[in-house]
C-alpha cells in the first residue's frame, strides 16, 4: 500500500507516459460502457417483463460513457478506441451468440456478473490514484454500477435451479477471457498506479460476492474461480 502512495505522489498526468497509458485504458472505459449500454437493450428485448427496468440500466450506462470521454478531453487525451473494441471482443461476441440462441442466463453473467464486476474493480482501484476530475466522475459510476450488479443477481437467485447448469457454462467459457484482458492492460495499469494483483483480487472478491448471492456454495465458487486461473 505504501509503494502504492508512493507512485502516485509521482505521477504526472500531463507526462507522455502517462497519456500514452491512459489514452487505452480511456478507451476500455468508455467502450465497456458502450458496450454495456448496448447489452442492456439487447437484454430488454430478451426479457420483455424487465424491459422498462433494463432500459433505464442501458441510458445510465450511457451517462457514464460521456462521463469517462470527459474525463479524457480533460487531460487532452484522444481514446484508443480501435484498441478498447479489440479488447473486449471475445466478450462481445460470446454476448452475440448467447443472445441470437436466447440463452439470457449466459448474457447475464456475461453483461450483469463479470462485466459489471470487472468495471466495480477497476474502478475502485482507479479511484485511489485518479487526477481530481476523473475521481468524481468516477465515484459516482461506481455507486450506479452496483445497481446494475443487483439486476443480475435478483433475477439469477429467483431463477438459479433451472439456470445453474448454463452459468458454470458460461462461466467456463468466459471466465479465462477476463484474466486475458487483465493481462493485456497489466503495463498501462502500472503506469497509472495500478497493480494487476490488485485488480486481480477486487474482481474475484466481487465475482465471488456475486455468485454466494446467486445461490452457489463457498466450495461451488472455488471450483468456478479456478477456470481463470487457466490464463492467467
Amino acid at each position: 500500500m505504501q509503494q502504492l502512495a508512493d507512485q502516485f505522489k509521482e505521477l504526472d498526468f500531463q507526462s507522455e507516459t502517462y497519456k500514452d497509458a491512459y489514452s487505452r485504458i480511456n478507451a476500455i472505459v468508455i467502450e465497456g460502457e458502450q458496450e454495456a449500454h448496448e447489452n442492456y437493450i439487447t437484454l430488454a428485448q430478451l426479457l420483455p417483463e424487465s424491459h422498462d427496468d433494463l432500459i433505464r440500466l442501458s441510458k445510465m450506462e450511457s451517462r457514464h460513457k460521456k462521463g469517462f470521454e470527459a474525463c479524457g478531453r480533460n487531460l487532452q487525451v484522444t481514446p484508443d478506441l480501435q484498441f478498447a473494441k479489440e479488447f473486449f471482443s471475445g466478450l462481445h461476441q460470446n454476448f452475440q451468440t448467447a443472445a441470437a440462441e436466447g440463452k439470457v442466463v449466459t448474457c447475464l453473467l456475461i453483461q450483469s456478473l463479470i462485466i459489471e464486476c470487472f468495471a466495480i474493480a477497476a474502478y475502485e482501484n482507479y479511484i485511489n490514484v485518479a487526477d481530481d476530475f476523473a475521481r468524481k466522475i468516477t465515484e459516482g459510476v461506481v455507486k450506479e454500477e452496483y445497481s446494475h450488479l443487483n439486476f443480475g443477481e435478483v433475477w439469477l437467485k429467483e431463477h438459479f435451479t433451472e439456470s445453474k447448469a448454463e452459468l458454470e457454462e458460461a462461466n467456463r467459457q468466459n471466465l479465462p477471457i477476463v484474466w486475458r484482458m487483465l493481462n493485456e492492460v497489466e503495463r498501462d495499469a502500472h503506469t497509472m498506479a495500478m497493480e494487476k494483483d490488485a485488480l486481480v483480487e477486487a474482481f474475484m472478491i466481487q465475482y465471488g460476492e456475486a455468485l454466494s448471492n446467486i445461490g452457489f456454495t463457498t466450495r461451488d465458487i472455488m471450483r468456478l474461480s479456478a477456470y481463470g486461473l487457466i490464463a492467467a
